[in-house]
Parts: structure tokens; C-alpha cells; sequence
């Protein structure tokens, strides 16, 4: 079955002055665009077709570079999508949620700090990620190049933030510190970290 673009879950104004409505129209509408057209050309003739996401993901991390790159940016937009809502961000966590952040990684300022490092010394394109370890439950903080994510490493990501340029140069040209500290501080959307979270780890072998 052939990937298909999602629907924003909120207009194109919802994240401004934050995220502006440019900034969404060439992100979604162009680029996530062009990811699920590439991978949907891509796909054809691996075996793949009627695999998961998730499961196609990680096989082409594997075997096929040029179709990962396609799907696991697919991957990583789906939820960037619902990472952000109008009026997210802040310290007011759900209670399970703050509690394994607070005993895995120091608390919320330190992963607000250790978030944001991620994201910034991140050269070049890529991503900043709160996931969770597989096997030991353990959450961590971790950063990937490209389209790159914490899945194909054993990981279930349950907060990404995108450092790719197209995703804030419109709206803060090359300051990627004062995007991230905008991405934490007014869009996090701690509802679906936590829902991701409560789900537990992905059932895919990496």
C-alpha cells in the first residue's frame, strides 16, 4: 500500500509567531511531500511494498540507503507533525512522564538543556531526540544526521525536534539556538510525548 502525506492536525497559523504559516506550507506541503513521493518510487520492486513503515524503515537502513533516507524522514515528519500544538512547550509535564524524566535524565532544566545541545551541535541537518532505550527502558537524549532516527538503533523516539534548515530558516534564518529554545518553550506537545511514552517500546527488531 503506497505511503501517504498526512494532514496537518492544526492550520496553517496555529504555531505562529513560532512556526510561521510559510515555514509549514513548504515543510509539509513540499518537503514531507517529496519524501513520500520518493519513498512510494523507491519502494518498488524491494520486497517492501505491504511492509510497515516501521518495518520497510529499518530494512532499508540496512539494505537500501537511498529508500531510507526517503522513509525515515517520512517516519520522523508523521510525528513531528504532533510533536507541536498551539500554545505547547513549558515544564507542566504529565505526571508519569516527568517523573521517568526526572529519574533518567536529571529533571526537566536538565533536558531542556541537554535537549537543546542536541540540537544545536548537531552538524549540519538532522535531528534532536528523547527516546526510549528498548531493552533497558532507560530514556535518553540523542541526536542523528540526515533523516536518521533513534528506531534503527534499537530506540523509540518519543520526542523529535527537526534541524534541518527548511524547518526554521523562514522564521529564524541560521539562529538554530533560538528555534530550539521556541521548539521547547511554546510547542512541545507534552500530550503526545506522553502518549508515545505509555505506549512502551516499538515491537521492530533494528
Amino acid at each position: 500500500m503506497p505511503f501517504e502525506l498526512p494532514k496537518l492536525p492544526y492550520d496553517y497559523e496555529a504555531l505562529a509567531p513560532y512556526m510561521s504559516k510559510e515555514t509549514l506550507e513548504f515543510h509539509h506541503d513540499k518537503h514531507h511531500k517529496a519524501y513520500v513521493d520518493k519513498g512510494n518510487e523507491l519502494i518498488q520492486g524491494t520486497g517492501k511494498e505491504n511492509a510497515s513503515l516501521e518495518e520497510a524503515m529499518v530494512w532499508a537502513h540496512k539494505n537500501n540507503p537511498g529508500l531510507f533516507n526517503q522513509l525515515g524522514q517520512h517516519y520522523n515528519h508523521i510525528h513531528f507533525w504532533h510533536w507541536m500544538k498551539k500554545g505547547g512547550g513549558g515544564n507542566k509535564l504529565p505526571g508519569a512522564l516527568e517523573k521517568k524524566i526526572k529519574e533518567d535524565l536529571g529533571g526537566y532544566d536538565a533536558f531542556k538543556k541537554d535537549f537543546t545541545n542536541a540540537g544545536v551541535t548537531q552538524f549540519g541537518s538532522g535531528w534532536a531526540w528523547l527516546a526510549q532505550d528498548n531493552k533497558s527502558g532507560k530514556l535518553e537524549i540523542l541526536k542523528t544526521p540526515n533523516g536518521e532516527n533513534p528506531v534503527v538503533h534499537g530506540k523509540t523516539p518519543i520526542l523529535g525536534c527537526d534541524v534541518w534548515e527548511h524547518s526554521y530558516y523562514i522564521d529564524y534564518r541560521n539562529a538554530r539556538p533560538k528555534y530550539m529554545e521556541a521548539f521547547i518553550d511554546n510547542l512541545i506537545n507534552w500530550d503526545y510525548v506522553a502518549e508515545l511514552y505509555e505506549k512502551g517500546p516499538l515491537k521492530v527488531a533494528a
